[in-house]
């Protein structure tokens, strides 16, 4: 190779990369995409002429290779904890009272960051380059997609962290898809006879668990980074000063973290978010609150599940009031028949909600619901929908209580309920619905 070649890859590149960024990252591209491609064409030809050249951080490596054969584990540098939850006010002040009292001090700076509804993962990069990624899987040990995540445009395959003194750094993200993204994701399934994915969390997991790469990458996959589990190099002061490095290294940072001087800035941001989170064009599930100080945070140390300065704050589920016309059963791959809830269509945190479970025989009876009424849905962890409670009507005749069906809907065998259990169950090992169901599974 001719030392030019050699310096017009090296330049190309870094054109292509810092296109990368300011077209995923900053949302402000600084060519058209005819020029973009002409670039990426050039690195490619030379690549293709130099082999030896192609390196896995060069912007012609996104694009997926084959079928990998599975996945292999990785151990996390730190353990990915999950938060602990709060539901009101009064469960996050209880939560505030105890760093107050753990500090021995009333003045503590929180930062407040949105929880983005997606799948967490880890990036591990060294000496600048992304070297690995990984599913949260259990918290220690996850599944290893750097593959599948070096398809994701937003995150950068080199970051300039030696220079502030970094050898090596493990961020924490939340890769996600946007309602627009997955909604034309969903219109090409259908077109395409398959079934559409339940919502973008779904939807977004599933296109990260891809053996084969190259579907990941025609998947609008976008990821926030918000905190970071290993680093080797010098210690951060803050939680703030931390997402403004990540940030500086060109990982895309969420622009609605707020610095909280007070438990009543963070109240402030609780209401504030409550109305505009259906504003945003992601999913959003709860907002996260956290001490600013890592000193603080180290103090405060962690359970074995869950860091002692940081709390999840879960809004109330959304709901929704609609109609239920008609209660019909379905059938599982273990044969247990479950009763579902056909409703007039009603939308609901994010989409349109037409069926919900209603579970089993005794759920039925204990809310009373029947076909006709009115009744109150929401989504269970804001994925699942679920009848709540039913809104009856003052002098309005209400038809008669639902009842199960004798025999399997599917292939008309005997159904049974065991004893102690309260779901009914086809005992036929052949009922085609049943078969169906475990082929599905599989």
């Amino acid at each position: 190779m001719s030392d030019k070649d050699r310096k017009k890859i090296e330049q190309l590149r870094k054109d292509l990369q810092q296109h990368d960024h300011s077209y995923y990252v900053l949302d402000n591209p600084k060519v058209t995409d005819r020029e973009y491609d002409r670039l990426m064409e050039q690195l490619k030809e030379l690549e293709a002429k130099y082999p030896e050249w192609i390196t896995p951080d060069s912007p012609t490596q996104r694009v997926g290779g084959a079928p990998a054969e599975g996945f292999d584990s990785v151990v996390h540098k730190a353990p990915m904890l999950s938060l602990d939850n709060t539901y009101n006010v009064e469960e996050l002040r209880d939560f505030h009272n105890r760093v107050v009292k753990n500090l021995g001090t009333e003045d503590v700076e929180y930062v407040v960051e949105l929880k983005i509804d997606g799948l967490g993962v880890s990036l591990f990069y060294e000496d600048d380059k992304f070297v690995r990624g990984a599913t949260r899987g259990d918290g220690k040990t996850g599944e290893d997609i750097t593959a599948n995540l070096k398809t994701i445009r937003s995150i950068p395959l080199t970051i300039p962290m030696q220079k502030a003194g970094y050898k090596s750094m493990e961020v924490r993200g939340e890769v996600y898809m946007n309602r627009k993204g997955f909604g034309k994701l969903n219109q090409q399934r259908e077109k395409d006879g398959e079934a559409p994915f339940a919502n973008p969390r779904n939807a977004a997991a599933g296109s990260l668990r891809l053996l084969d790469s190259r579907i990941t990458a025609s998947r609008p996959l976008d990821i926030w980074v918000y905190n970071i589990g290993h680093l080797q190099g010098p210690e951060f002061q803050d939680q703030i000063a931390m997402l403004e490095s990540l940030k500086q290294f060109g990982l895309r940072t969420n622009p609605n973290t707020r610095r909280c001087q007070s438990f009543g800035d963070i109240q402030k941001m609780i209401d504030e978010w409550q109305e505009k989170q259906a504003t945003l064009d992601y999913d959003v599930d709860v907002l996260v609150i956290k001490v600013n100080s890592i000193a603080a945070q180290n103090k405060l140390g962690s359970t074995n599940k869950h860091p002692r300065w940081a709390a999840a704050f879960k809004y109330e589920a959304e709901e929704a009031e609609t109609v239920v016309e008609d209660i019909r059963v379905q059938v599982g791959r273990t044969g247990s028949i479950t009763p579902v809830a056909e409703l007039t269509p009603v939308f609901v945190s994010g989409s349109t909600v037409s069926r919900a479970t209603l579970h089993n025989e005794d759920e039925i009876a204990r809310l009373d619901v029947r076909v006709g009424d009115k009744v109150i849905i929401i989504k269970a962890g804001e994925i699942i929908p679920k009848v709540v409670r039913v809104l009856k009507e003052k002098g309005k005749k209400r038809k008669p209580p639902f009842k199960m069906p004798k025999t399997c809907p599917e292939c008309d065998s005997i159904i049974e309920r065991p004893e102690g259990e309260a779901v009914w169950r086809c005992v036929n090992a052949t009922c085609p619905a049943q078969l169906k169901e475990r082929l599905l599974h599989f």
